[in-house]
């Protein structure tokens, strides 16, 4: 029990595949975290208790969710369990003993309880009489131990020297640097012998003149070679630092939109604030070490020479010094996973304060939302207090260790030449060689604690870069659209991640044939917005097919079906960039004809004259604010600037005027014919033109045909009609 494996929380919603992770691996089963999250249906509000029992149960594990007392945990349960701690946490109880309880806390490390303080934390609710808290039993089966572990790569330390290998030239550059300053270093102590031995002894001044010439020039070219070093390093850590950045953004924008449901920015943020510490790591630190160790070894070997007893003392507390480093790296590790949550929340309520201004001031919540921060700085406060509490008995430790070295080695060299074992220059120069073995044992112990921190990056890097692509390479996409273009839904049924969710659309039977306009709409939560990112390719059915003309859907490349695909979405984003870079998004020379053509489209050319710049305006979060209506005309337009055989509008203009609407409208009439066009929108008026109208209702297609066949068949649709326009007798 004393070992039982623990594992910290990449993210802040992993706390209950987390403690699944544990129970796996403490009985001889490992699984990513990418799979258990997968298999509890994780989404952005974390799993429930049944998400991760189903995920138990399909890694062959037996569960039961039961109400205990403190009697029945302590006596009756099997552990390890999973146990809701808080009412919004999951962790694991792997040990009771007496009145002290045994927690694997995902998001702390390992936690011992008092009774008192673990039954605040875990009892819930009362049950005959009996306070009880909320427990997942877990047994296992034939069937876990017939699954096998599962291994999934990823980055590690051998394919990150990759990003240092086409840099080999200037390494070598580095090492010929290196070996010119060593050469340089390991003269200076025989000098200084020198002086003191030579030239104060025989009262030689033009000897010392002459020593301290060279110690100058010897020291300008220690100078010019750091100098230089410095720049080469300067020059490797940019480009390194550009290349895992760019590898990472590039992986971030081959994954399905699905990815993007369960993550937070703040996760993704610190995400990538881990590649400066990987960055650090293969220049700073790698580099930096393995130059200094030639120098730990050159100087070790002047000191061997000088005096063996002293180069003995050196070695002894120099592993001392060591071995007192290593034994704090497990609580860093606790330390950084803490620091990485509590970051991750800090950085994505900072985003929400700051987008989310006028919403606060709105509803006077100024207060509280400051509050929120301010708790959330608290916990980093305290976060930060046990850190520098590690750090400063790691160090305290430490400067005890090497003064107790260098006040020893002081008396020793004393003692030594009293003895007459050694020269008075001789001790000077051994005291100048610990001072130049010194730094290359701090540098050794800031590597290893370096190595530690780029090893947690790449832990959660890995959750990142060992995930799917939305193209999988090893999967064969057709990148060509058939001749006949008619969509076809057959059958299709979709719900979101997470245990236990509704499906959304159920049974949907739909054709959508080419060059016609199709419109879909509905009571809100009736599972139109799902239909239309379905027909994206944001998400897979969970039974069904859709095809394009004769070709399954699966097997379409989403990249190449997007591109022959104009969308407004209702939450369509507008950058920071000129009006021009915002409609021809993807062009670094927009064509002034097609861009003359999208606006008149969209009824935005008058307010786009109306500004002195023009289409070279700035808009977005750094540049002119825009209303809601003018960011909707935008979006139209980037639509229509794109050209495309098929156009998918999600509430395209619910944020407009009935006359800008019925302008844009007309002239989107024209700019519909002979493609396909499908209409998600609450407001009827929009789509009575179109050639078939479908209505859901909670995720069932209730029926279809023309705005006239509806209305004279007075069902779901002349409902929705009769709700919003008075109907002529």
């Amino acid at each position: 029990m004393n070992s039982f494996k623990l594992y910290l929380q990449h993210d802040q919603m992993d706390c209950g595949p987390t403690c699944l992770r544990m129970v796996a691996k403490h009985h001889g089963r490992s699984y990513t975290m990418e799979t258990l999250r997968e298999k509890s249906g994780i989404n952005r509000e974390g799993v429930s208790l049944l998400g991760i029992s189903e995920a138990a149960e399909s890694i062959g594990l037996r569960t039961v969710g039961a109400k205990l007392s403190w009697e029945q945990l302590k006596k009756e349960a099997q552990l390890p369990c999973i146990v809701y701690w808080n009412q919004f946490h999951f962790v694991v109880v792997y040990r009771i003993k007496g009145n002290k309880v045994y927690i694997a806390d995902p998001a702390k490390g390992k936690v011992i309880y008092q009774k008192e303080e673990f039954l605040e934390a875990w009892l819930n609710a009362k049950q005959n009489g009996r306070s009880t808290g909320i427990c997942l039993l877990l047994y296992t089966s034939p069937k876990f131990y017939e699954l096998e572990d599962e291994e999934r790569e990823g980055l590690d330390f051998g394919m990150l020297v990759r990003y240092v290998l086409p840099y080999k030239n200037l390494i070598v550059q580095l090492a010929l640097g290196l070996l010119a300053g060593s050469i340089l270093q390991l003269i200076f102590p025989f000098l200084t012998q020198a002086v003191v031995d030579i030239g104060i002894q025989t009262r030689d001044l033009n000897f010392i003149y002459l020593i301290l010439i060279a110690q100058v020039m010897l020291f300008m070219g220690r100078t010019a070679v750091e100098f230089i070093r410095s720049w080469i390093l300067l020059h490797m850590s940019t480009r390194i630092n550009i290349s895992i950045l760019s590898d990472f953004l590039i992986k971030l924008m081959r994954l399905p939109m699905s990815f993007f449901d369960t993550k937070m920015v703040g996760d993704i943020m610190q995400r990538m604030e881990d590649h400066a510490r990987i960055q650090n790591f293969l220049t700073s630190q790698m580099l930096g070490t393995l130059f200094s160790f030639m120098n730990l070894l050159v100087f070790s070997a002047v000191l061997a020479y000088y005096n063996m007893l002293i180069f003995s003392v050196f070695l002894v507390s120099s592993a001392l010094y060591i071995i007192w480093v290593f034994l704090f790296l497990k609580k860093r590790r606790e330390l950084d996973h803490r620091r990485f949550s509590i970051s991750s929340s800090d950085q994505s309520k900072v985003i929400q304060l700051i987008q989310g201004m006028q919403e606060i001031k709105l509803n006077g919540c100024e207060t509280q939302k400051r509050w929120e921060w301010e708790r959330l700085q608290a916990r980093l406060f305290q976060y930060r207090i046990k850190n520098l509490t590690l750090n400063q008995y790691q160090q305290g430790g430490a400067f005890f260790i090497n003064e107790g070295k260098n006040i020893g080695i002081t008396f020793i060299a004393a003692v030594a030449v009293v003895n007459g074992q050694l020269t008075l220059g001789a001790m000077m120069a051994i005291q100048y060689i610990i001072g130049q073995l010194n730094s290359p044992i701090e540098q050794l112990i800031g590597f290893v604690q370096s190595a530690q921190d780029a090893h947690i990056s790449l832990e959660r890097l890995n959750e990142i870069h060992t995930k799917e692509d939305e193209e999988p390479e090893e999967q064969m996409f057709v990148h060509r659209l058939p001749e006949k273009k008619d969509l076809a839904i057959e059958d299709l049924w979709f719900s979101y991640p997470g245990a236990g969710n509704e499906p959304v659309l159920k049974e949907i039977d739909l054709q959508i044939p080419e060059g016609k306009t199709t419109a879909i709409v509905g009571m809100s939560g009736s599972g139109k917005t799902t239909l239309l990112k379905l027909l994206l390719k944001f998400y897979q059915p969970d039974k069904g097919n859709i095809r394009l003309g004769k070709r399954s859907f699966k097997t379409l490349s989403p990249r190449t079906w997007r591109k022959h695909c104009g969308v407004v979405m209702q939450d369509g984003f507008i950058f920071s960039d000129t009006i021009a870079g915002n409609i021809a998004v993807g062009e670094d020379h927009p064509d002034l004809e097609k861009l003359e053509h999208a606006v008149e489209v969209a009824n935005i050319r008058s307010f786009i004259e109306s500004l002195p710049l023009g289409f070279n305006t700035n808009i977005g979060d750094e540049g002119n604010g825009i209303s809601q209506g003018q960011q909707q005309r935008i979006l139209i337009a980037r639509a229509v600037y794109k050209d495309p055989a098929f156009i998918f509008f999600d509430e395209a203009t619910n944020a407009l005027d009935a006359n800008n609407e019925r302008t844009i409208m007309e002239s989107l009439e024209e700019f519909f014919q002979n493609r396909t066009v499908i209409v998600v929108a609450h407001r009827l008026s929009t789509v009575k033109n179109a050639d078939n109208i479908v209505v859901l209702d909670e995720g069932r297609l209730i029926e279809q045909g023309t705005h006239r066949e509806l209305i004279h068949s007075e069902g779901a649709y002349f409902d929705l009609v009769e709700n919003q326009l008075e109907l002529d007798a």
